[in-house]
């Protein structure tokens, strides 16, 4: 593995040093460079599966659409930056989970690449991976690279089987920093997501339509930080995934693990070993949340799901969703059942450590380090 690394930079820098666009890489795949000025949307289109589109330092005003099974989309960390095409107009009101069409591997025609990245920065985001209704589309990574100003989401992603999100910064996106539906085996991790209109990171089973909660088949949310947004994470109507040793501070809430009145409920969701502090910015109200301030991790209309681990400090608010770990029966009146909250460390959450307002039944508070539960005994 280390010598593949090695072979893979010893290519990289090859290439940057020879000034080349594209050029044989490790195994058999290609490394397509673009430089600030240069269209990264090209390159995408052009690469086969498996290859690399490697973007320089600099900044791209850009947005880019990927459909391209096992591509590899990586930056140079913080020194990639990508931001709005200022001459695009955007739609927030228009998701491109409306517009996926199955993108080409081979290479295409520079008008085929306009079309495709408007496809994406017409709906107000950054990168987007899009399969279809009919096939997901498998292995793709976004890496290294920071999005941000766009009106909708830094990362958006739908139709994916097993996409790797990691080392990306989003900051300052409308929305959502990165987000995914109708996606399976997700990993996200190592990433960054600060100051975003809604969620750091949003994984949900559909935004736009009324359905029970999908088996996301063990997708992972994890070593990620999320800090200055509406909510850290959001696990919207969703099955078997895992939440784990991220940091979320100072946004209005940590973590929101979310269900509702469709079947299959919410739940199987874990969420272990996170450091949830101070999650004390004020939200205002939504047609469907009330005002948000000082909630660490809430459950609501979930099952079966397990909380554990977790360290939670400072978190304090007035809302009805203020405290450590908050059980909340959902605003359409679907109860939590069956929930597990075993072996967390809480201190100085406020309207309570642990809060239980749920009518639910077999939820279970276990082995908590706590001072304050409402009702009380729960610590």
């Amino acid at each position: 593995m280390k010598k593949c690394h090695i072979a893979y930079l010893a290519c990289t820098a090859a290439l940057l040093g020879t000034g080349l666009g594209a050029a044989p890489s490790v195994a058999g795949h290609t490394v397509h460079v673009v430089r600030p000025g240069e269209s990264i949307q090209k390159a995408v289109d052009a690469a086969r599966p498996g290859d690399t589109v490697l973007l320089t330092s600099g900044t791209f005003h850009e947005s880019v659409k990927v459909s391209t099974p096992g591509l590899t989309l990586r930056g140079m960390g913080n020194r990639t930056v990508l931001k709005p095409d200022p001459r695009v107009s955007t739609s927030t009101a228009t998701s491109t989970a409306t517009s996926t069409t199955s993108a080409a591997a081979s290479a295409a025609s520079a008008a085929s690449a306009a079309k495709a990245t408007q496809s994406c920065a017409e709906g107000g985001n950054g990168i987007c991976v899009l399969g279809t209704k009919k096939r997901d589309v498998k292995g793709v990574t976004v890496a290294s690279l920071t999005v941000t100003g766009f009106t909708k989401a830094g990362v958006f992603s739908m139709a994916t089987d097993g996409l790797t999100v990691r080392h990306v910064t989003a900051v300052k996106n409308g929305v959502w920093g990165i987000a995914t539906e109708r996606s399976v085996r997700g990993v996200f991790q190592d990433n960054v997501a600060r100051n975003n209109g809604d969620a750091g990171l949003f994984l949900a089973n559909t935004i736009k339509e009324e359905q029970g909660a999908a088996d996301t088949k063990g997708t992972v949310v994890e070593h990620n930080r999320l800090e200055g947004n509406r909510i850290g994470v959001t696990v919207r109507r969703l099955r078997d995934l895992t939440v784990a040793h991220n940091h979320l501070t100072g946004n209005c809430a940590g973590v929101f693990v979310v269900g509702d009145e469709n079947k299959p409920k919410a739940g199987f969701v874990t969420v272990a070993e996170n450091h949830i502090v101070r999650n004390n910015k004020s939200c205002p109200k939504t047609a469907k949340l009330a005002a948000l301030q000082g909630s660490g991790i809430v459950l609501t209309g979930a099952e079966d799901s397990l909380v554990t681990r977790n360290v939670i400090e400072e978190n304090a608010g007035k809302s009805p969703l203020s405290g450590g770990i908050v059980l909340f029966k959902s605003f359409v009146g679907t109860t939590s059942d069956r929930n597990r909250v075993t072996d967390n460390v809480l201190r100085d959450n406020s309207p309570a450590d642990l809060i239980n307002t749920d009518t639910g039944k077999g939820n279970a508070f276990m082995g908590n380090d706590c001072r304050a539960s409402k009702p009380s005994g729960l610590c």
